[in-house]
């Protein structure tokens, strides 16, 4: 039996076929390579994600832990001052104690209480201080005070100072090394949860130094900027969307809008110092400054937001709003503007949390200095989270560098806490209408 040939029309169809065959094949390797590219990019990404995530973590996570020691101070009538107690040399009294304690005594020159003193917080001769200042009769007594451990001794037990690096190699000598070994050994250092990083301020010792100031500053800097930007924002937006006329003017407005989103936020900074600072004499380094300057930076980004949270609301809204005799105005507040609410939410607070994370601008008025207190108002001074972070990153002491990963790690769950109540706005909004 012999194949039947086929007719030109029979082979031009049957080319067809294996042509559209060949195409389809081609869509659907070209749909699976898109596929595959897109997620390697997400594995990729989420991978970049916990390199960061995990690094952060990893050199932040020890800050949290605090090694501290209780200390019965022998307060030396004869070595205190009565007319200027703070001239008194309490850390030296403390550090004669803790020697005591070990069984050791100071030699002529003083070598040992002096090496004593460097593993030893300063915190202890102001708790001293501070008790003889409330109740004078303590001179000849003894006063027992708790405060944490020196850093770099803190660093030793965290295993990050090592007994194996060359003495010449570590801050820690050997001496210094064993009376920290037999303190932990005999109990008289305990571990426990650093709550001094989170009820303190910034200071010039790392074992002091905190990020309650920073965190208050963030927080009265943000109620500001938000406080400004939004109610500013989302009518200048609503205007423009819903009531100025389409003419070369707006056009005009609506580009600077745009422009104005891109600015280096540096610039912003110089604007503030040229109008809020030189011009208006706006108390530098204030939260009031700082909100007023990440408020002029968040305006451009709410307003267009807004604007699209507005045009995503379907035309027939206004149609039937405008068709039973509600004003241009109720129609915009009473039915526009509530179902634009949940898109306006989350343009606002991710535009704030944006804001949070900025540091170019506040470096430009001031806000880069040391500020060992939390500000009482808003116009006093104050510093922030990422200002303190960009401080503590630059500063000399090792022990500064963990306390940076972990005032990191404080100003993520800041900026989490606000994505989770932008979802969370979003959804109430979104189930009322």
């Amino acid at each position: 039996m012999t194949d039947v040939a086929l007719n030109p029309a029979q082979a031009a169809k049957a080319r067809n076929r294996e042509q559209a065959q060949a195409r389809l094949k081609k869509r659907y390797r070209a749909e699976a390579r898109f596929r595959f590219y897109g997620r390697a990019a997400i594995v990729l990404a989420l991978a970049f994600l916990v390199v960061l995530l995990g690094r952060i973590g990893l050199q932040g996570y020890s800050t949290f832990v605090d090694y501290r020691i209780e200390v019965p101070v022998q307060v030396d009538a004869d070595r205190v001052d009565m007319a200027d107690l703070a001239g008194s040399n309490f850390n030296l009294m403390a550090a004669d104690s803790v020697l005591a304690m070990l069984g050791e005594t100071d030699d002529a020159y003083g070598e040992a209480s002096s090496e004593m003193m460097e593993i030893l917080s300063s915190e202890l001769g102001y708790l001293v201080l501070d008790r003889l200042r409330e109740d004078p009769s303590l001179v000849g007594q003894t006063i027992t005070v708790e405060a944490p451990m020196k850093a770099n001794a803190s660093l030793y037990y965290k295993g990050q100072i090592e007994r194996a690096t060359e003495a010449g190699a570590r801050p820690l000598s050997d001496r210094q090394l064993d009376w920290l070994d037999e303190l932990k050994a005999r109990g008289l250092v305990k571990g426990g949860f650093n709550w001094t990083f989170l009820s303190s301020s910034d200071s010039t010792e790392p074992e002091q130094a905190g990020v309650l100031g920073a965190v208050v500053g963030s927080a009265m800097m943000l109620l500001v900027t938000a406080l400004l930007a939004a109610p500013i924002g989302v009518l200048a937006a609503t205007y423009l969307e819903e009531f100025a006329p389409k003419n070369r003017w707006t056009d005009l407005i609506e580009v600077n809008i745009n422009n104005l989103a891109a600015v280096p936020s540096i610039i912003y900074g110089l604007l503030g110092l040229a109008v809020f600072i030189n011009w208006l004499a706006v108390p530098r380094s204030s939260p009031l400054l700082g909100g007023l300057v990440l408020a002029l930076m968040s305006l451009p980004t709410i307003i267009i937001a807004t604007r699209s949270a507005l045009k995503a609301v379907p035309p027939s809204i206004r149609e039937a709003a405008l068709a039973v005799g509600a004003s241009r105005t109720q129609t915009v507040f009473h039915h526009v503007l509530p179902l634009a609410m949940p898109g306006m939410l989350t343009g606002t607070i991710l535009s704030l949390a944006h804001a949070l994370g900025e540091t170019a601008p506040l470096l430009m008025i001031g806000m880069v200095s040391f500020v060992p207190g939390v500000p009482e108002t808003f116009t006093s001074a104050a510093t922030v989270l990422p200002v303190q972070i960009f401080i503590w990153e630059n500063a000399s002491e090792r022990a500064f560098h963990e306390r940076t990963a972990a005032a990191i790690i404080v100003l993520l769950v800041f900026m989490v806490i606000m994505n989770l109540a932008a979802v969370l706005l979003r959804r109430r909004f979104e189930r009322r209408w």
